[in-house]
This record gives C-alpha cells, structure tokens and sequence, in this order.
C-alpha cells in the first residue's frame, strides 16, 4: 500500500513539534493564572506539593516562557529542561496515585496529555532545533555579518 502523499521533510516534523509542545504549554501557563484556584495555587494545595504559593507562580511563568522559546525556536534545548521536569512532578504527584488507586486503564487515559508533553519536550531537548527557529535564523544572519 503507498502511502497517498509524500512525507514530511524532517524540518516541519520538528516544527509540528515545537508548535505542539510550545501552544499547549503557552496555555496551560497562562490558564495557571487565569485560573488560579482549579490550576494554580489551588491544585497545588490540593496535590500536596510543597511550598504551593511558590509553585504556583513559578511553574506558569516557566510554562509561559519556555513555551514561547519553544515556540519560536529559541534556545529550545535548554527550554526543554524546565519543562522535562515540570511533567516529571506532574506525572509523580498527580497520576502514580491514580495508579494505585484506580489502576493502569485509568491512569493511561488520565495521563496522555502528560507523557506526550513530557516526550515532546525530550525530542526538543535531544533534536536539532530545525532549519525554521529563530535561533537558525540569527545563527544564520550572524555567521554572514563576519
């Protein structure tokens, strides 16, 4: 069976992927202090994280600025980290308790959205950060102005 249409060159895949990683991170971040009560400080009360006044407002800024840089493909690799480890709390505070509780099932629904970003966000951090960023782009400006 041929596939219909030919494949996508590898610089939009990693595109496709900083759009994906970056939109949905931009959102949660801002949506943390639209909404604090359900998805800032409140959930973080809720979850038992400590120190949830402080977490509450640092995660959505970091949500919020790494998103952007992965967005516009700027210093993507090192914006990855902050949010490896923001979905690696996310994933331990939040869904191994749904294990526990409700088993495997539940938390595989309950938990796609977490590990898609979490992935994603190690893709960025490993890949190239692909021929259509910013940073490619001043890279490219900087090494024809010498």
């Amino acid at each position: 069976m041929k596939f219909p249409f030919k494949s996508i060159k590898t610089k939009y895949v990693f595109l496709l992927i900083r759009i994906m990683i970056g939109t949905v991170f931009l959102s949660e971040g801002i949506q943390k202090f639209l909404y604090p009560d359900q998805l800032g400080v409140g959930r973080f009360i809720k979850i038992g994280l400590p120190i949830p006044e402080l977490f509450g407002y640092l995660v959505p800024v970091f949500e919020i600025v790494c998103g952007l840089l992965i967005l516009i493909g700027l210093y993507t690799r090192f914006a990855a980290i902050p949010l490896i480890i923001i979905m690696t709390v996310a994933i331990i505070s939040t869904k191994i308790p749904i294990l526990l509780n409700d088993g495997f099932w539940k938390v595989a629904h309950d938990s796609r959205t977490d590990w898609a970003m979490f992935i994603g966000s190690i893709i960025i951090m490993f890949a190239d950060k692909g021929k259509l960023s910013v940073e490619k782009y001043l890279l490219k400006k900087s090494a024809s102005h010498k």
